[in-house]
């Protein structure tokens, strides 16, 4: 199957659909480390904005929906999976930064791949402390292991700028 050419233009997130494009070029992949990082630094802030709202749910509540609670370590792998499997494929803070996630074929990831995508990043970076995310420091395409393991790439939005 042969890959749709991608032209100079700037990347658009409603342009390339779920028939994939071209991910081969090397401007795709430039600075996507810095921009990953604070890209996730982003979402962190948004998802304490929600573990808040929900402390003051609770506390509003006077405690009588604390079970809500036991549902809070789903919120961080709900985001990023919902987020990454939208038509942008990308979180907020991703989209703030120019950058999203693609297939390895440059398709759109579908839910269970941004589902896989996002349960072995956090299953990992637990594991390891965060020392797994040195392996984007050794490649060409600054893959870390969890875009390897779910055949996920992140690349830039804007390399035509």
């Amino acid at each position: 199957m042969k890959l749709p050419v991608l032209s100079d233009a700037p990347l658009d997130w409603r342009s390339a659909g779920k028939s994939g494009m071209n991910i081969d070029r090397d401007a795709l992949y430039e600075g996507v480390v810095w921009r990953r990082i604070v890209a996730y630094l982003i979402d962190v802030t948004i998802m304490l904005v929600v573990f808040a709202a929900l402390w003051v749910l609770v506390f509003l509540s006077f405690g009588i929906l604390s079970g809500l609670l036991v549902l809070a370590p789903l919120v961080p792998l709900c985001y990023h999976s919902l987020m990454i499997a939208s038509p942008r494929s990308a979180t907020l803070g991703m989209q703030f930064m120019s950058i999203e996630v693609r297939g390895q074929a440059g398709q759109r990831p579908e839910l269970l791949q941004a589902f896989a995508m996002s349960a072995i990043f956090y299953l990992t970076v637990a594991v390891t402390s965060w020392l797994i995310l040195i392996a984007a420091l050794f490649n060409d395409r600054r893959h870390c292991v969890h875009d390897y393991l779910s055949g996920t790439v992140v690349i830039k939005t804007d390399a035509g700028e």
